[in-house]
């Protein structure tokens, strides 16, 4: 029962994620790598507030469906990585750096953020 609740959450976090890149999309075109940061700073901070506070007072099912589940479809890192990527070789070396150095740097913060809310 727990796989397939996991299952589900992580198929509503990657439905959730695919929304941020369709709204992004229709409305900036050449902004679309943005909706991927979105969702991996939206889905680090939320893994960080149920870190906090799921972590040692929860059931262990919990955990898994709300972090491995849900933040695990809603974040990406392997678009992070492969964006960057195509834009470095589409000529766009600029974009492509920044891109790369403020994704993890959002992340960790929002991470920061979520643990620092929940506290």
């Amino acid at each position: 029962m727990t796989l397939l609740l996991i299952s589900l959450a992580g198929a509503l976090g990657c439905c959730v994620r695919y929304g941020f890149e369709y709204l992004v999309r229709r409305h900036h075109p050449i902004r679309r790598p943005w909706a991927t940061v979105a969702a991996n700073a939206l889905g680090t901070g939320i893994a960080g507030y149920a870190a906090y506070r799921l972590v040692g007072t929860a059931d262990i099912h919990l955990r898994s469906i709300v972090l491995t589940g849900f933040c695990g479809g809603l974040t990406t890192f392997s678009s992070a990585l492969a964006i960057p990527v195509i834009l470095q070789r589409e000529h766009d070396l600029r974009y492509s750096v920044l891109l790369v150095t403020t994704t993890p740097l959002l992340c960790a913060g929002m991470f920061l953020a979520g643990m620092t809310l929940a506290h």
